[in-house]
């Protein structure tokens, strides 16, 4: 199998990815909580659980990505590892 896209790319995306879902996850969190700082304001959103469920969703698309750019990372390696010469 091929890679799909370059390897700076995949490990960039992974490093990306995990660092989303590391602070939606907090965020999340805080959120399902219901913390002051973020629904206890007059512009801030009442339902702290419903806005924790997309901020959620959030994070299992981010870890799609991580899933797909840590592949591709590792496809990067094993055409590496195996002599293989870009023309391109």
């Amino acid at each position: 199998m091929k890679p799909v896209v370059g390897a700076m790319q995949a490990w960039s995306c992974v490093v990306i990815s995990v660092f989303a879902i590391v602070i939606l996850s907090i965020l999340g969190g805080l959120f399902r909580s219901n913390h002051h700082e973020f629904v206890g304001g007059t512009d801030d959103p009442k339902d702290g659980k419903a806005v924790a469920g997309t901020v959620f969703t959030a994070v299992i698309v981010y870890a799609a990505f991580l899933v797909f750019c840590g592949l591709q990372g590792l496809l990067h390696l094993r055409e590496n590892r195996r002599g293989a010469i870009a023309l391109s």
